[in-house]
């Protein structure tokens, strides 16, 4: 847990938010550097824990659509990658602090069992925090590369809202940011509804006493021993 929070303290004190906005850079960084740079700041800010809207809406009101979505999308991967490498790296022990609850134990359940299909889910309907979801999968059966294609393939619409919201912020009136609105706001609702259907699953399983382990493989219950006979 220490070694969690001194890797957590010292990306906040090189602050790479600050790359996130115009007045970081350095003067002589444009074009694909700076949006390369803005990937790596976008990734380093959300091990930080910096909520991705924000670094997604940055993304487009900085460079527009075409560059911005590939920065934050690309920013997304990394920041996920590296924090399932540093949990993985610090062990369960030391990550397992930040995910108490049912909701970290069910997300452990469903990552141990269908890594790719359930980071997907994840992803396409982010009622889990970012960082929340990527120690959780560190902790996981999960493998790194389902890991970091779900994470990819499921972000991208989401990702892509915020950064065409980022960039038409300047005429919030304008039919394309309201479209975004929209389509942030239609993710939100189902995110809520697949939570709510998840948990009334849980209760289910557990009150009808459904095997919810995770060391029950899908190949189903041991064999029992054979009876010796008299």
């Amino acid at each position: 847990m220490l070694l969690l929070a001194a890797a957590g303290a010292a990306v906040l004190a090189w602050h790479p938010q600050r790359l996130l906005t115009a007045h970081g850079w350095q003067p002589h960084t444009s074009g694909g550097t700076a949006v390369l740079l803005f990937a790596v700041a976008y990734g380093l800010a959300t091990v930080a824990f910096v909520p991705r809207p924000l670094l997604n809406a940055a993304a487009g009101a900085l460079y527009g659509i075409h560059a911005g979505l590939p920065a934050a999308i690309g920013g997304t991967v990394l920041g996920a990658g590296l924090a399932f490498l540093l949990g993985r790296f610090l062990g369960r022990d030391a990550v397992r602090p930040l995910l108490r609850g049912r909701v970290a134990l069910s997300l452990d359940r469903q990552l141990s069992r269908h890594g790719f299909r359930s980071t997907l889910a994840l992803r396409l309907f982010p009622g889990v925090p970012f960082a929340a979801a990527n120690y959780a999968a560190a902790v996981s059966r999960v493998r790194l590369l389902p890991f970091l294609t779900a994470t990819a393939a499921g972000s991208a619409a989401n990702t892509a809202a915020y950064v065409v919201a980022g960039s038409r912020a300047a005429s919030p009136t304008s039919p394309v940011f309201l479209l975004a609105l929209g389509f942030l706001g239609v993710t939100g609702v189902a995110a809520a509804v697949v939570a709510r259907g998840a948990r009334a699953r849980s209760r289910t399983a557990a009150g009808t006493g459904a095997p919810d382990d995770p060391t029950v493989s899908d190949a189903g219950p041991p064999a029992t021993p054979a009876r010796r006979s008299a």
